[in-house]
């Protein structure tokens, strides 16, 4: 991984938000070698969820890593981390270089075609405390992404996520806004999606 900060950000003009989206974060010669170690290497699971009392398989796969003891939950999933590898104690230096904030956690996602999702949510778990900052990267395939205000129904908007992108949320973001990567009926191959927070 040789390559350093690549673009200005975008800052969105969103309301109760502080939304910023960095679409060359990463080069495509060093997006294309974290995508390939990260999906050969990494332990992936798929956990149970349920949904209106019916038990579903999570319709993505997932890994935790982080610093001992810091465990994330949530939709009733309690997920261990294992040990930070090089190749994401190097990630995470890297985006806390430019966002100024030191990262407990990353929540991997892997979307494996279109059927894969993750329906709207908001990343307002306790242990993550008051405005959290979420640094989400993308790698692989470009997926849409949703945003949409909790009571202002005309603030909605699309984002295309991009390979070696980074989008950070903060501020009061996840109390007044939703999010979401919808299914779709195109053929998509896969994306890995690296979420890096902070738990209290």
């Amino acid at each position: 991984m040789n390559t350093l900060f690549q673009s200005d950000p975008i800052i969105l003009n969103l309301p109760d938000a502080e939304v910023r989206y960095f679409p060359n974060f990463f080069s495509k010669e060093d997006a294309d070698e974290i995508f390939a170690s990260l999906l050969k290497n990494t332990p992936w699971q798929q956990d149970d969820i349920t949904v209106y009392g019916n038990k579903h398989k999570q319709p993505r796969l997932t890994a935790l890593y982080g610093n001992e003891g810091k465990t994330y939950s949530y939709s009733n999933i309690k997920m261990q981390p294992h040990h930070w590898t090089l190749l994401l104690q190097k990630i995470k230096f890297h985006i806390e270089s430019v966002v100024e904030t030191n990262f407990t956690t990353v929540l991997l996602n892997r979307y494996r075609n279109g059927l894969d999702s993750n329906g709207w949510h908001a990343d307002n778990e306790k242990e993550l405390g008051t405005n959290p900052i979420i640094a989400s990267l993308s790698f692989g395939a470009e997926r849409s992404f949703h945003l949409k205000h909790n009571t202002l129904t005309e603030q909605k908007i699309k984002i295309t996520l991009e390979h070696g992108s980074l989008l950070l949320m903060k501020g009061t973001t996840q109390h007044f806004w939703k999010h979401q990567i919808p299914k779709t009926t195109k053929p998509v191959s896969e994306r890995i999606n690296l979420t890096f927070r902070v738990i209290k």
